[in-house]
């Protein structure tokens, strides 16, 4: 690295000396706690977390913790961006559809593993402010629909990797079907204040093949565009 920063990424420039040390902090919390793949370490200690919470929370950016955001949505606990992420195995050159952006941090920390990340947001203002991050971090290869997620984004299909950020009543077989074969979703299923399970669904030539990774808990996946906010 230069004397000027030159080689500094954009991601780390963004954060502030304090934010450096918490992230170091939160990082080798990860490691205690089992999450022991580099790469997306990597990529999460890329990402100020600060950023993607809103003002008052922001000392608490870096706990190990779900956030409520803006629209009734939260971020989910860095944990669990990184299991999440984790179980993806994201290869430089994949692209990965995320179905509900929310803040943008996970579709941020996709951004450093993966070509092209895809993702989609029902609420307009979330979107608007999730937009407005990637813009000041320069990221460039995360592109973002105001829609329906359950819909998927067909044009952009088939996808390598397909990650829902909140939780499906059932297995969603439309997004299933936008998945290239051996590609796979990563999704959580179940009702909303009951038990839920994070899923891994392989796309195969004659189906799907489902493995159970954790109980989760997860705000639902809801169809539709939110016709306020």
């Amino acid at each position: 690295m230069g004397a000027g920063g030159d080689d500094v990424s954009p991601l780390a420039a963004a954060a502030r000396a304090e934010d450096r040390v918490a992230i170091a902090e939160l990082i080798l919390l990860l490691r205690r706690r089992g999450h022991q793949d580099r790469r997306v370490l990597a990529a999460m200690e890329q990402v100020p977390r600060r950023l993607f919470v809103e003002a008052p929370l922001r000392e608490h950016a870096y706990e190990d913790r779900p956030l409520p955001i803006e629209c009734g949505q939260t971020i989910s606990a860095p944990s669990m961006v990184a299991l999440m992420t984790e179980a993806l195995a994201l290869g430089r050159d994949d692209r990965v559809l995320e179905i509900g952006t929310g803040s943008g941090y996970q579709a941020a920390v996709l951004a450093g593993l993966a070509r092209e990340v895809y993702t989609i947001e029902r609420y307009r203002s979330l979107l608007v402010l999730a937009d407005e991050r990637f813009a000041a971090l320069r990221i460039s290869n995360i592109v973002t629909r105001h829609g329906d997620g359950l819909d998927g984004w067909p044009e952009k299909a088939p996808f390598e990797r397909i990650v829902v950020t909140a939780a499906a009543a059932k297995l969603p077989t439309r997004l299933v079907g936008q998945l290239r074969v051996g590609g796979f979703m990563i999704v959580p299923v179940g009702p909303e204040g009951a038990p839920q399970q994070l899923m891994k669904v392989v796309r195969t030539s004659e189906g799907v093949d489902t493995t159970k990774l954790a109980d989760v808990r997860f705000v639902p996946l809801v169809a539709g565009i939110a016709s306020r906010l």
